[in-house]
């Protein structure tokens, strides 16, 4: 039986040096692959300036920017109701016409001149309350603008920071391959010490060789993701190329500006979507009252000033004067007025039930991201542990290995250990890093 599994153990080693010996040289290797050289970096940016340049190259930003730019001209429109239209009017016309003369029996051709100009103006006195719900709404409406306008500033900045910290990673995990290639080095060199001493088999060669190229691979996977993540970095600032990330001085975890209940207080009160819900409540509110406002008698003052004359001049000229007070009342269209009402307070329900739920959704938010945040402060004191711990392991296998009191998977395993505890270290870091971004980004400030 013995001898059996040392024929098996023995071709098994003989096919996987033939795959081996068969299979093409890792790329990058040679040095002639096409990321060799690596890419042309366009700029370098700590995360302050990637933060600044997204927000100034970020169309959402500029959309965003233009959308309070026109609110405000609203709410100028909405208070310019107030006050009175002007028109001025003029004109010239010249025409011919013919006429029969009895004392020559001819027909007489002549024409006739006529120059005129005007001024009118007109002024709503009372109009139900049309104007002051408008106000009202253009005011709510430059709010829910404003809202808006930080809700995706900060949305913006999230997005860079992913971006920012996603080169960042890529770049620690390039580290971490860099390191799992040294250590794959040193096991087959000491698997090559163990087979040249009779203290190994082939297949220990041939499995440490196999995880040399495995850690290659993953080299070369993770320069890609870094190359994609600088040229998306680069995306988001608006610059045409990769651009790399400066490391910040520290990315340990610091406790919150505010405590869990007053982010609740501000949340509840201060957040952007609840800022832009109640906005838009208070849209629909002046929309009901507009729509109310028809039920009311609307009183209009209008006033004019003509001149006429037959001659392009001032003198001689026939002017006039006129000056009206009209109201309008009314009784009955068609159920127009019902139809509209009804669709207004529709919306108001519909907005009062959308500010409701942001209220609830913003509050279900900020208790899943402050618990996010505490699992990931967690996650880092423990994979700090584990690290270690994993690295004591490997320290402790290697020896093991090297005296022959264990085997080649054995070590091999304590090794991809320790590469899985110090990858989830880098992601633990940086998920705490993005979701401290999001928390901002709900609250509306830096914290």
């Amino acid at each position: 039986m013995d001898a059996m599994r040392r024929v098996i153990v023995s071709m098994g080693s003989v096919a996987l040096a033939g795959m081996m010996a068969l299979a093409p040289p890792a790329a990058g290797q040679d040095g002639s692959g096409y990321w060799s050289s690596g890419p042309q970096v366009v700029d370098s940016l700590a995360l302050d300036q990637v933060v600044e340049r997204a927000l100034r190259s970020s169309p959402q930003m500029v959309q965003a920017e233009t959308g309070v730019q026109s609110a405000v001209m609203g709410t100028r429109q909405a208070y310019a109701s107030f006050l009175p239209n002007l028109s001025v009017s003029g004109g010239a016309s010249l025409s011919s016409s013919e006429r029969f003369d009895p004392s020559t029996g001819l027909r007489v051709s002549g024409q006739t001149d006529s120059y005129s100009a005007g001024m009118s103006s007109n002024i709503d006195l009372f109009s139900g309350g049309r104007n002051v719900a408008g106000v009202r709404s253009a005011q709510a409406s430059e709010d829910a603008a404003e809202a808006s306008l930080v809700t995706r500033r900060f949305s913006v900045a999230v997005t860079a920071k992913r971006a920012f910290y996603s080169v960042l990673r890529a770049g620690d995990l390039i580290k971490i391959t860099e390191d799992r290639i040294g250590q794959a080095e040193e096991n087959m060199e000491a698997a090559e010490r163990r087979l040249s001493a009779g203290r190994a088999t082939r297949s220990d060669v041939l499995r440490a060789e196999l995880q040399l190229r495995n850690a290659r691979q993953a080299k070369l996977e993770a320069t890609t993701q870094h190359r994609t993540a600088m040229f998306a970095l680069g995306q988001v600032v608006g610059a045409s190329g990769p651009v790399a990330a400066r490391r910040p001085e520290s990315l340990a975890p610091t406790p919150l500006a505010l405590s869990p209940d007053r982010l609740r207080e501000m949340v509840l009160a201060e957040a952007p979507a609840v800022l832009a819900a109640d906005a838009g409540m208070d849209v629909a509110s002046a929309g009901l009252s507009q729509a109310r406002s028809q039920y009311m008698p609307s009183i209009g003052l209008r006033a004019g000033y003509n001149w006429v004359n037959t001659d392009l001049q001032l003198a001689h000229g026939r002017t006039s004067w006129s000056t009206s007070l009209g109201i309008s009342f009314p009784v009955f269209n068609r159920l127009q007025r019902e139809v509209s009402v009804d669709r207004a307070n529709a919306q108001l329900i519909v907005a009062r039930a959308q500010a409701d739920d942001a209220r609830r959704s913003a509050l279900a938010e900020l208790e899943r991201l402050l618990a996010g945040l505490q699992l990931a402060e967690e996650r880092l004191a423990l994979l700090e542990g584990s690290v270690e711990v994993a690295t004591e392991d490997y320290r402790v296998q290697q020896a093991r290995y090297e005296h022959g009191t264990t085997t080649i998977l054995e070590l091999l395993s304590s090794q991809i250990a320790l590469t899985q505890a110090e990858n989830d270290l880098v992601n633990a870091r940086y998920d705490y890093q993005i979701a401290r971004a999001e928390l901002e980004s709900l609250v509306g400030r830096e914290l």
